[in-house]
Formats: structure tokens, sequence, C-alpha cells
């Protein structure tokens, strides 16, 4: 027996299917939804999956098999999580705007807590006692004006942000698998976000989380919130990528100010030096982004339509693969690693559009470039 999805009707999509395409090889969620956009169900993009990796050059490229989905789910299962997947009723809707939006989610707790608002409180792991007192008193008075508080569950400022918002709730999201607590000194603390809150991670079940997850999941953080507040932070740290995402997904950023001496502080004081609102207490936050009604709920957005039905006509006719090749080198010798826009690339191609999609789908999944947010591609190798 699988793990229920968040959406049981005969019409909701496989599952299956859907955690088969997000596991696949080289497939990550911008990937994923545009495959999906394309195609029109995740059953149709993982039978074209083979043929795309084909045409990039990708000899034997095979899907997830079905056998490891369903044993995910299982997994799931057993560890009393819920599948939520993007567009379903339990969703979290202020992350469904985000182009990087994770397809699926796993879910320990009160998944209700995912569509009231939030801000988010992060910061530095060997925080002073002074930083947990100011993460302590803000995460109690964010709770007490009806925000939930979401971290990223792990040792010293995220972790006394979810002790002080208990009571108002809390939403933890974990870098590893759901049911994977890092670090373990926080076990206790996690059970209690599990029984009082809210537990969530895009990662399959079972993986021990490693460096490269917890970007991913500073972006899931900042994703859910109307706001995020650093309170300690170094120069060179998780926070500030938190803080960044922000940024780019349109949310507000505030910065606790420190000591120039202190290198805890000196994440903070940059952050503010280049535009983050100072705050002093919870009013502050309060004031900017206005007081929460802890009964509210937020509207759920609408999935992304399904790919409209092929014209009648003739399937045109597969291009050669010379040609596919020379187009490909086309599109990398105008790619490097700095971000650059699709349109603008298909621009300098002076190519349709409907020429170039394929060809840079193809290259993704070979992992030699990469899409981002905002519509941006960079070179890999």
């Amino acid at each position: 027996m699988a793990a229920a999805p968040d959406d049981p009707s005969p019409a909701a999509p496989d599952p299956v299917a859907w955690l088969r395409l997000i596991r696949s090889r080289r497939v990550g969620a911008v990937t994923f939804h545009r495959l999906l956009l394309d195609h029109g169900s995740a059953e149709a993009a993982l039978a074209v999956l083979p043929e795309i990796a084909r045409a990039a050059g990708v000899e034997r490229y095979a899907p997830c098999p079905e056998e490891v989905a369903r044993d995910e789910l299982s997994r799931g299962r057993l560890a009393g999580a819920r599948l939520l997947r993007h567009g379903g009723p339990a969703y979290p809707p202020a992350l469904m705007d985000l182009p990087d939006a994770p397809p699926v989610l796993w879910a320990q707790g009160d998944v209700g807590l995912l569509a009231r608002p939030m801000v988010a409180l992060v910061g530095a792991r060997n925080a002073s006692s002074l930083g947990l007192r100011m993460a302590r008193r803000l995460a109690e008075q964010l709770a007490e004006a009806g925000y939930v508080v979401v971290s990223g569950l792990a040792r010293g400022i995220d972790a006394e942000a979810h002790r002080a918002a208990l009571a108002g709730g809390t939403v933890a999201v974990q870098a590893g698998g759901v049911e994977m607590i890092y670090p373990a000194e926080n076990a206790g603390l996690a059970a209690e976000v599990a029984a009082r809150g809210c537990r969530i991670s895009e990662q399959p079940m079972g993986l021990e989380p490693q460096a490269r997850h917890f970007p991913l999941r500073n972006r899931i953080i900042s994703g859910l919130a109307r706001a995020v507040i650093v309170v300690e932070a170094a120069a060179r740290s998780g926070s500030l990528i938190t803080a960044k995402d922000a940024l780019d997904q349109g949310r507000e950023v505030f910065a606790v100010p420190g000591h120039p001496f202190d290198a805890r502080a000196a994440g903070c004081n940059m952050l503010l030096r280049d535009g983050a609102t100072l705050i002093r207490h919870a009013a502050d936050v309060i004031e900017a982004i206005g007081k929460a009604n802890p009964d509210a709920v937020l509207p759920v957005a609408p999935p992304l339509p399904p790919a409209p039905p092929p014209l009648p006509g003739p399937v045109p006719e597969r291009r050669p693969l010379r040609e596919v090749a020379l187009l490909h080198g086309r599109i990398l010798d105008r790619l490097g690693p700095s971000p650059l826009a699709e349109d603008q690339l298909i621009r300098d191609l002076a190519l349709p559009a409907a020429h170039v999609a394929p060809e840079l789908l193809a290259l993704e999944l070979e992992g030699r470039i990469q899409r981002q947010a905002g519509g941006l591609l960079s070179r890999l190798d």
C-alpha cells in the first residue's frame, strides 16, 4: 500500500509517475515543469525522455524505474508522511508562483499550517546568547501576531526560532529526507515540530543531506515566507543565500544589526548596507508587512495548464543528428557561466523559439546547461 497523495480523486495525477519523473537523472524542478507543460502529463514526459536524451547524444538513458518510485511511496507511508503534489489542495500556495517550485513535497505534521501566512527566521549556527534571545523574542511575537515561523531546523538561530514558535505554529524545511534528522542533536525538537507543527522536504525519503541540498532547501524557506529575517550571519553563510533567494522571489528581507567587530554580524550588516530593512523587534516587521489573521488561508493558485493538443497535419520530420549537433554547438558557444536570458539567446540564434526549445531541454538532460529561475540559462561544461 502506497502513501496517499494530497488529492485522492480519480482524476488526480498518478503519484508514481510524478515521482518517477522528478527522480529521473538530470530532471530538476524547472525541467519537470517544462516537461509537464510541453507534454501534458508525467506519463507522456517519461515516454519521451529517452528520445530527448538520444537526440542529445546520450545513449541508454532510462527514467527512474517504477519500483524505485513505489518504494519511496512505501517509505513515506511507513514514516507517516504525506505526499503533496504541486497544484494539489494541500500544497503550499506561497510556492505556486515560483518557476522552480518543488513538484512534490513530503510532509509530516499539520499540513494546514502550509496555507497560513509565514515569516522566515534564519541565522548563524554558532549564534551568540544575544542572538538566540533576539530570535526567541522575534519568533514568539510573530507567532502571537498570527504568523507561522518557518526555518531550517539547523542548530543555533533556526532551532531557537522553532522552539519559540511551537505554540503558534512553525514549519521546518529539511535538506534531506523528511524523516532524516540533521543535526542529530535536534531530534527531540524535530519530533516536537512534527507533533505540533509541520516538517517538509522535497528530497526522497531516506536521503542523507549533503552540502548541495542546503541551497535548494533555502529557496523553499524563502519561497514560503512573506519576509525573511536574518538575525546573525557571517559574511559567507547559508542565511545570505536565503536572503538572496528571497529578493529573487520578490519577498521582503529584514536584518538585525550587529557590532562591526562581531563576525557573526557581518552578513546582517552587509544586508543592511545593500538595502535590507533594519529591525529592532517584531513590531518593525509587522508594520512593514501587516498583521496576519491566523484563521486566514492563502488562496491556492491554479496549477499550470496542460499542453494544448497537437495541431492537425503531418508530423514534422525528425532533423538529422548532424543538424542537431550543429545547433547544440551554436547554443553552447553563446552560453557561459554567467546566466543569459532564454529569449535573448533565441534572438541571438535568429531561429524560431519552437526550433530551439527542444534542444535546450536536451542539453539540460545531458547536463551541459542549467536552467535557473527567471528564464535564465548558463553553461556547465
